[in-house]
């Protein structure tokens, strides 16, 4: 029975503990496991042991009670034909298998009662093992939802820290004054390239082109010429003076 008490006390053992002081939680509650299956294994073997005894000591006492039924059927047959010496003898055997018989009774009635404690013990380590396996598979799901939590928070933290946010105006910075030198070295390749005076000359032409339009639409409007040159001297000498 010591092995039965030796895997209470590993599953009584507190598992918060072992996970604050281990190393590796995981890998140490796994290797508990693994011992507590073992000696579960064992504890089998020693109820499989007791098992076959209380089967050996249940079938002595039915042989000797096969004993005990064959004497006494001889002692009868002894009577029966009138020999009671015989029959004397006879229950005298019967007598002694009895006396074993009583004996293998008392011995397997007590073997079966410790196979049946036994069975009922191991059920509940097993089950106790079970509760274990289900306790060890939700503390490291803990361990690895906390492990979780706090690289987010430690990411965060970084994140939010100053020299973060002046990493990016800095690089912001440098690259509007890329872009600033970039345009201003278009600028110079246009000018040196003489692409500013062909603009230039390119609004020279432009302009007979507008002169024209401008033709055909005072054309358009039935002003001629010479309403133009009304307008244009009415505009050089001014407003007619009043009669005075």
């Amino acid at each position: 029975m010591g092995i039965f008490k030796r895997l209470s006390d590993i599953i009584k053992a507190n598992i918060n503990d072992l996970l604050n002081r281990a190393e590796d939680p995981e890998k140490m509650l796994n290797q508990m496991l693994v011992e507590m299956r073992e000696q579960l294994a064992q504890a089998k073997r020693q109820v499989a042991v007791a098992i076959a005894d209380e089967k050996k000591l249940r079938r002595e006492l039915d042989k000797t009670l096969e004993e005990v039924q064959k004497w006494e059927q001889r002692a009868m047959q002894a009577l029966q034909q009138g020999n009671e010496e015989l029959a004397k003898k006879a229950l005298a055997q019967r007598n002694q298998c009895q006396e074993l018989a009583t004996q293998y009774q008392t011995q397997w009635e007590q073997q079966a009662a410790a196979v049946e404690a036994l069975k009922g013990a191991l059920r509940q380590l097993n089950q106790k093992i079970e509760e274990a396996k289900r306790r060890k598979d939700l503390l490291i799901a803990r361990k690895k939802r906390a492990e979780a939590q706090r690289q987010i928070q430690e990411t965060l933290s970084g994140i939010g820290e100053t020299s973060a946010f002046e990493t990016f105006e800095r690089m912001e910075k440098q690259i509007l004054e890329a872009e600033a030198q970039a345009e201003a070295a278009v600028d110079i390749n246009a000018e040196l390239s003489g692409m500013d005076l062909e603009s230039q000359f390119s609004q020279l032409e432009r302009s007979p082109a507008l002169d024209a339009d401008l033709e055909e639409l005072k054309a358009r409007m039935g002003m001629t010429a010479t309403e133009d040159a009304s307008v244009d001297r009415t505009v050089e000498l001014g407003p007619p003076k009043a009669d005075g």
